[in-house]
């Protein structure tokens, strides 16, 4: 830093430029060669007297180089087609219907016409688990139990009968929830909740004889959509009201109808597909039928539309991904395809197509990769859509365990 040089370059130099004297060539060569003697020709006032230290790195080059060598992690292969195909003759092609369902014990159960028969995932054996009569039948629904043993049938005439598929043999029948056909289930622990085309939603105590404990009241027309959250605290009824409601399990009445949580008008045709988010809690997606089309997206706690997605076509199924944010989601016409989503952009990963009907029906296996899915051109198809059970399984072993999960916990 030079003092008396920025004192002439702020004060001196500027009179020349805005008070300009004429002087001769010679005069002004002198006053050149007199400035360049003296270093008086800079045009920075500070100036470093040296360059300036080369920055060093704060992490060493070896370590960035194996921070650049990390490899990006590679696209999962979703293949386009289904790995297996079976036939499903006389399944019902009717939308507000429950007729699939994958258990814990690796078991598929289907309903076609007025019989139940078991897939076995493990070894590809099918067996017959009933037959009801046409007076009682078609089956209008059925639900595996928590334990993979036991699953329930719902019947065309209101009854709902809970079989031991070990022995099968009929444990018990349920009668008096329901005035018309079960069409929809969920299981709660030892709860089975059943939903009827009366409207009527019921909590059914499994262990006792009277074992209706609660029901719910506030759909007009038949309940096609039932789905416990995994808390086993909220529950998601849709009906052909074009209603959603959000049910919370703590204020549930025995003696009079509960009020529901939230009621949600936004869909404007049947709700029946419902999936609840494995890894948000309060997360609930749910599907229009053919005059909404769409998938829209709820904060069951507070009641709020998050988002609302036009697929184009009647939203029959839904199933998140139990190892990725992704959404699976089945539809009728015009394609009658499966479609994969990104979550939550909503980006179509893939459309797999192959059934000829609308895909009615979706169910997924307990290691969460493969997906079976009935339609009304009376097949059953298997897609491999999440990924594969080595996957999923070192997936799973990443997951931090709770602490002191072993440990019973005060209530």
């Amino acid at each position: 830093m030079d003092f008396d040089y920025a004192h002439y370059m702020l004060t001196q130099s500027r009179k020349g430029k805005e008070n300009p004297i004429a002087s001769s060539p010679a005069k002004e060569a002198y006053r050149k060669q007199l400035a360049d003697s003296l270093n008086m020709n800079r045009t920075r006032i500070l100036a470093f007297r040296n360059k300036p230290p080369t920055p060093t790195d704060a992490v060493p080059s070896e370590w960035s180089s194996v921070q650049q060598a990390k490899p990006v992690k590679a696209r999962r292969y979703i293949p386009q087609t289904s790995e297996r195909t079976l036939d499903a003759p006389d399944i019902q092609d009717d939308y507000y219907l429950n007729l699939l369902d994958w258990g814990s014990s690796n078991v598929l159960a289907i309903a076609l016409g007025n019989t139940v028969y078991l897939w076995d995932a493990a070894d590809g054996n099918t067996s017959e688990l009933v037959t009801v009569d046409d007076d009682v039948g078609p089956v209008t629904s059925v639900k595996w139990a928590p334990d993979g043993r036991h699953i329930s049938v719902g019947l065309n005439n209101s009854e709902v009968q809970l079989w031991d598929s070990t022995s099968n043999k009929l444990s018990r029948t349920l009668r008096g929830c329901h005035q018309s056909r079960v069409g929809s289930m969920d299981w709660n622990n030892h709860i089975l909740t059943t939903g009827g085309m009366d409207g009527r939603i019921v909590n059914n105590d499994v262990r006792i004889r009277a074992h209706i404990v609660e029901t719910y009241s506030g759909h007009h027309q038949e309940v096609c959509g039932l789905k416990w959250s995994a808390s086993g605290q909220q529950l998601a009824s849709g009906g052909n009201d074009n209603l959603l409601h959000i049910w919370d399990r703590s204020v549930a009445s025995v003696n009079s109808p509960t009020q529901w949580l939230h009621r949600l008008e936004d869909h404007t045709a049947a709700v029946k597909a419902l999936a609840w988010c494995p890894f948000q809690g309060n997360l609930l997606a749910s599907g229009g039928g053919g005059g909404d089309k769409s998938i829209k997206f709820w904060n069951t706690h507070t009641g709020a539309c998050l988002n609302s997605v036009d697929t184009g076509s009647q939203v029959c199924a839904l199933l998140w991904n139990q190892n990725e944010r992704e959404l699976l989601s089945s539809h009728g016409f015009t394609q009658n395809q499966l479609t994969l989503w990104k979550y939550p952009s909503m980006v179509k990963m893939a459309e797999l197509t192959g059934h000829t009907s609308r895909v009615l029906f979706m169910a997924q296996s307990p290691d969460g990769c493969t997906v079976a899915t009935a339609a009304g051109d009376e097949t059953l198809r298997f897609w491999n859509v999440f990924g594969s059970p080595e996957v999923a399984a070192k997936a799973t072993r990443k997951a931090v365990p709770e602490p002191f999960a072993n440990v019973n916990r005060i209530r």
